[in-house]
């Protein structure tokens, strides 16, 4: 039997993204009030980074773009149920639940990168937040922040758990086709 050509997938881009991203996030993460300089150069390109997404979400290749991929929450659900009774159709691109997965994680950085900037100017006066918030409010913005930072790694082990799943199901390794760009092509039905 012939083996079958993968086809390539996930361009240099989104890779790099994807690999940046998840360093920039826990290098955030981690860090946090005991690095601050590192924690707000860590936040930076967490911020560069879903600007880039944001661009590259219009102007990628197919499976980079939203219009590729994004679907209604009801066709999300409808795929997570296919997964539990192990009747998943498998995509080339993102799933539906990855779909979902990739909206939610989006907003959720965006919204720990602004009130992180809105922390930074209230604590210290810096970035460019600093002019818009008083310190009086450094503490609610600090706790916002957390709140979003904590959902976000929260997002992290949901993906990472359906990265896992989907692997199984489908006998393909994503964490690798998101590293080598390749995935198994479609299986003629």
């Amino acid at each position: 039997m012939k083996p079958q050509a993968l086809i390539k997938v996930w361009d240099l881009p989104i890779r790099i993204f994807h690999w940046l991203l998840v360093a920039g996030f826990f290098v955030a993460y981690l860090t946090e009030d005991d690095l601050l300089n590192v924690h707000v150069w860590a936040g930076y390109l967490v911020l560069g980074l879903l600007l880039f997404r944001l661009v590259w979400g219009f102007t990628g290749n197919n499976y980079a773009r939203f219009s590729s991929f994004l679907c209604s929450p009801v066709q999300s659900a409808a795929y997570v149920k296919d997964v539990i009774a192990a009747k998943a159709k498998r995509y080339i691109g993102h799933n539906p639940a990855g779909a979902l997965m990739i909206l939610l994680l989006l907003i959720s950085l965006l919204a720990t990168s602004i009130t992180g900037l809105a922390v930074y100017g209230a604590d210290q006066g810096a970035g460019p937040l600093a002019y818009m918030v008083g310190s009086s409010h450094e503490k609610m913005w600090e706790e916002v922040h957390e709140s979003f930072a904590n959902f976000t790694l929260f997002l992290v082990v949901v993906h990472i758990a359906g990265v896992i799943i989907e692997s199984i199901i489908h006998r393909e390794n994503l964490a690798k086709a998101m590293w080598n760009g390749y995935k198994k092509p479609p299986v003629d039905e």
